[in-house]
């Protein structure tokens, strides 16, 4: 029976689109198929309103094995035939009706997107947002449950984490921020690719039985939460970490063989979006039989099984000729492998129900980069960008006593401790979690596969505050922030993945930030060259709240690789004893704009973005390289969230020590201690290595100043008592414990 245009709108689809789809197919399309082209053409999907602006990005880089949108991950070469396969994506709209299940199906997801491939996941992060927790019992359930999805999937799944953040604000009480990052390492001779040819070979469902779980769940990530949102609750994917990990070793032993075409994991859109997406790239179609799928439900109907978003599911297309060996393979491990279809000639995908055709459709016209429609959205400048450039430094007092500031931020819930986050995870399984001794900036994975001396270095970055301060400053800020991570950690930065998270893109002023960000990111990754290898666009994060359509703040993730050629140059952020000298690199300023003191201590929440220069931050990694390759400091963390002061605790706290330092007086004592301008590094170094660190400093002509020594546990600044290691590590760690036990 023919659809309706009305049909077409409940799904989803505009008007100009159910003509597009009638034009396509040359005649009205039955309900099974505007389904599929709901699906396929969601933003989720398709990155309709966001694909022009991607393809802006930087792509090419030495160490690039595959573009942006080539695969189903990034892969970069990190020497000696090894390859590492990374991305990140978001699970938000699921988790903010079902935290637990909504955050456990984003982990499981991102991974199998990197085993696909047929690497082996060796580190997982994640970036989190909530609402304020110390006033919101329904922040603190969204963290409870999040968290501990998270820590139940990945834990049973077997891989560490390895970093992360989390960040507070109002904005994301209805809406939190789930961005989930897998890392992983491959031979670069058995990469799989995602694709289909042959025609007459045949394509197989491996692992998971098929279920009414998360059906629609791309057209429900391509809409605004609201108050009737848990009516979408089926479109939360339940999942099973234990079939994973069968689904893992399958999967990776499936790969030491030549037995198959391309593989690819069922995320959203599940199977019509896992048909499509191979068969376009390889330039074939399929046809496939939906009632030999599987099902672990009965009744389902044709277009359910089509759009199901069960998990731990992959479509393969093997080898004429290889089928035994592959079900044998699913044998041993207990999985479903069934052959559901045959790769045809031409671009049609044909679905057959009991040998009925039931949707007939060219994989070509689903597809991002073939004929899903792409759209560039009006922009308009923000009130509230405007206004911020009225704030001046002078128009707050500066605090009598600076000391009791200092500890009201290291418990402030976006500085303190998230160690009750971090408890949750496992961080050790597979023993290559290089931080846990002696802690970076970046996690650091020894890479055993490739002979053991070298390490990835990885992090995730983004203060959105400072985004939705200044869209283009700040999205450099969170690039720069993620490379500086990885230059203090030994590493150098190779790549970048993200997470572009923001409002509805109709809103002039939300896609004006999503084009301030994109142009703000291009710049920083062509700087620090670390080209984009793909990533996750979600758009429709906000919320109506009292009849008022609220946006969270911008929040592009950046997830950034990179390699430590050698372990024994890897850098740690701790002090390491009594005596040695402190020093600040880089640029000092009278600045406490967009801050977490400016924001907790003096209300103020519009200001600009922090003060940054992008070729200044690049020259600053460059010589804490040098710093660390020729052994001239012993700690390196950068100056980010809480200012310097901020730093120098975090750097004490590992080995039990203190710091004695002295401010600039030419600078607000505040600004010195809790400014956050961008593109300070604190070292540590002993009295051997200091006329060598001298030497190379002055070279550099990079900005840098004395600030102390290192104490045995008393923390003093210009000749004040601030207390002891013990009291601050009493306020960082205690914090969220505290805030976290109410109900």
């Amino acid at each position: 029976m023919p659809a309706t245009l009305e049909t077409a709108r409940k799904l989803g689809l505009l008007e100009e689109e159910f003509e597009r789809i009638k034009e396509v197919l040359g005649r009205m399309p039955n309900f099974n198929e505007v389904a599929i082209y709901s699906a396929m053409w969601s933003e989720h999907c398709s990155y309709k309103n966001s694909i022009t602006l991607l393809k802006t990005l930087p792509r090419k880089g030495p160490r690039i094995l595959a573009e942006a949108g080539q695969e189903n991950a990034g892969l970069i070469d990190i020497g000696d035939g090894w390859a590492c396969a990374f991305k990140i994506e978001s699970h938000n709209h699921p988790s903010a009706i079902e935290p637990y299940q909504g955050a456990a199906t984003g982990v499981g997801g991102i991974n199998r997107d990197i085993f696909t491939m047929g690497a082996r996941p060796v580190a997982q992060l994640n970036s989190l947002r909530f609402g304020d927790i110390t006033n919101t019992a329904s922040s603190r359930w969204h963290m409870r449950g999040v968290v501990k999805g998270i820590g139940d999937y990945g834990n049973a799944f077997g891989v560490p984490v390895l970093g992360g953040e989390v960040y507070f604000d109002p904005c994301y009480a209805t809406n939190p921020l789930v961005n989930a990052m897998s890392v992983g390492v491959v031979r670069t001779n058995k990469v799989i690719s995602a694709t289909s040819h042959g025609v007459g070979n045949p394509v197989y469902i491996v692992g998971s039985a098929t279920g009414k779980d998360g059906i629609h769940g791309a057209s429900f990530a391509s809409k605004d939460i609201t108050g009737t949102s848990m009516d979408d609750l089926p479109a939360v994917q339940v999942g099973d970490p234990f079939m994973e990990k069968l689904l893992l070793e399958a999967s990776l032993e499936l790969a030491d063989t030549d037995a198959i075409i391309g593989m690819q994991d069922m995320g959203a859109a599940g199977i019509i979006c896992s048909t499509s997406e191979m068969s376009a790239k390889g330039g074939c179609g399929m046809d496939i039989n939906l009632d030999l799928v599987p099902l672990r439900q009965s009744g389902m109907h044709p277009w359910e099984i089509l759009l199901s978003e069960s998990q731990e599911r992959m479509l393969v297309v093997v080898k004429k000729g290889r089928e035994r060996e592959v079900e044998a393979i699913f044998e041993k491990w207990d999985l479903h492998c069934v052959a559901i279809g045959t790769v045809t000639e031409g671009d049609t995908l044909r679905f057959l129900w009991h040998g009925d055709p039931v949707a007939e459709v060219p994989a070509e016209s689903l597809v991002l980069g073939g004929g899903a429609p792409v759209y560039k959205r009006q922009q308009k400048e923000p009130a509230h960008f405007k206004e911020r450039g009225n704030f001046r430094t002078d128009m707050v007092p500066v605090p009598q006593d600076l000391s009791m500031v200092a500890f009201e931020l290291l418990a402030s819930p976006n500085i303190a401790s998230k160690r009750w986050v971090s408890e949750q995870y496992d961080t050790m399984v597979r023993a290559g979690n290089m931080s846990t001794n002696a802690p970076s900036d970046a996690g650091l994975v020894l890479l055993k596969e490739a002979g053991g001396k070298k390490a990835l270095a990885v992090t995730v970055d983004c203060n959105a505050r400072y985004v939705n301060a200044d869209p283009y400053v700040g999205t450099m800020i969170a690039v720069s922030e993620a490379a500086r991570n990885i230059v203090c950690s030994g590493g150098e930065p190779a790549g970048v993945t993200n997470c572009l998270n923001f409002g509805n893109p109709y809103d002039p002023e939300v896609y004006w930030q999503f084009a301030q960000a994109i142009k703000g990111m291009s710049e920083a990754c062509i700087e620090l060259k670390t080209p984009v290898t793909g990533g996750n666009v979600s758009f429709y994060n906000q919320s109506v709240i009292e009849g008022r359509e609220v946006a969270v703040f911008p929040t592009p993730t950046i997830g950034m690789i990179g390699v430590v050629d050698d372990i024994e140059k890897r850098m740690t952020l701790a002090f390491q004893a009594k005596g040695q000298l402190i020093f600040l690199i880089g640029s000092v300023t009278d600045d406490i704009a967009s801050s977490e003191y400016l924001v907790k201590h003096h209300n103020v929440h519009n200001s600009p973005a922090p003060y940054f220069n992008l070729q200044e931050e690049h020259l600053v990694h460059v010589v804490i390289t040098h710093l660390i390759k020729r052994g001239l400091i012993t700690a390196a963390h950068d100056v980010s969230d809480g200012g310097l002061w901020t730093t120098l605790v975090e750097m004490a706290m590992p080995n039990s020590l203190g710091f004695d330092v002295v401010t600039d007086s030419e600078v607000r004592p505040d600004a010195f201690l809790f400014g956050e301008g961008q593109g300070r590094v604190v070292v540590s170094l002993t009295e051997d290595q200091e006329e060598g660190f001298l030497d190379l400093m002055r070279m550099s002509k990079v900005p840098f100043i004395l600030l102390g020594h290192v104490t045995k546990g008393k923390l003093a600044v210009d000749d004040e008592s601030f207390g002891f290691i013990a009291e601050a590590r009493e306020a960082y760690e205690g914090a969220i414990p505290a805030i976290m036990e109410e109900s």
